[in-house]
């Protein structure tokens, strides 16, 4: 049975796409088929994480969003480029980088119905056991649906006063979406505040905190230029991450 999960934040800046590709490196590693869909049209940016530059970019979503081609052709595997730890595979389904593409779905939109088709003929097609979608911040059509279709929500905070607002009303959104599953996780804490920024935010939100990850001068330095887990295999953020697949993968 495939399953879908959505990584959210109500705000940009959160580590959103790094946590997603983090996710998908870690169980391709177990030996699942994942898909990654980044629908942060506006934004893109996960496909810097996994080597792909826009001079190897060919159909990206927004062709099959504008009715172009199959959304199949936009799936690239990415798996080689992840080392021989990976058993499973990666396919990558990224958003246009092009400064026209970009500024036409500003300008016209584009049918978020056929995102949902998308995301059931990529797990039909390529047989995959997990398809993670890297959604834009905030709320908005795309991110509703998003959410709704979703098994697992991954919502991602910082210890920030204006995330915790922001991260209040989507936590009270998915509930009324009725997401079977929903986690939280903090990102960039000062590693001497975790185990109260947990206990913190698991009190506000009544709900479960499954990952807390430390301000990393590592992560920092390496800029999204590769995925942190592949890098840096027995780094405690790596730990981590671990911790959070594992959970995502058990319900």
């Amino acid at each position: 049975m495939s399953k879908i999960v959505s990584v959210h934040s109500f705000r940009g800046g959160t580590g959103k796409s790094n946590t997603s590709a983090n996710l998908a490196y870690l169980c391709a590693v177990q030996g699942l088929k994942v898909g990654v869909v980044d629908t942060d049209i506006q934004s893109p940016g996960i496909h810097v994480l996994f080597g792909m530059d826009e001079e190897h970019m060919g159909r990206s979503l927004n062709d099959y969003l504008w009715g172009k081609c199959t959304i199949e052709e936009t799936a690239y595997d990415v798996t080689a480029s992840l080392g021989p730890q990976v058993k499973g595979k990666v396919y990558l389904i990224p958003s246009s980088i092009k400064a026209g593409e970009i500024a036409r779905v500003l300008r016209e939109g584009y049918d978020v119905g056929l995102l949902n088709d998308g995301f059931e003929s990529l797990i039909k097609n390529l047989e995959l056991d997990m398809l993670i979608i890297d959604t834009h911040p905030g709320l908005n059509e795309e991110t509703l649906l998003s959410i709704a279709i979703s098994d697992t929500l991954v919502l991602i905070l910082r210890p920030d006063q204006q995330d915790y607002q922001g991260t209040s009303v989507t936590v009270e959104v998915a509930r009324k979406l009725d997401v079977p599953q929903m986690l939280l996780m903090v990102n960039k804490v000062p590693a001497q505040l975790m185990d109260a920024v947990k206990q913190d935010v698991e009190r506000t939100y009544n709900c479960e905190v499954a990952a807390v990850i430390p301000h990393s001068d590592d992560l920092m330095t390496l800029a999204s230029s590769g995925i942190f887990s592949q890098k840096y295999p027995d780094h405690l953020v790596t730990k981590i991450y671990q911790q959070l697949a594992n959970r995502v993968l058990a319900s």
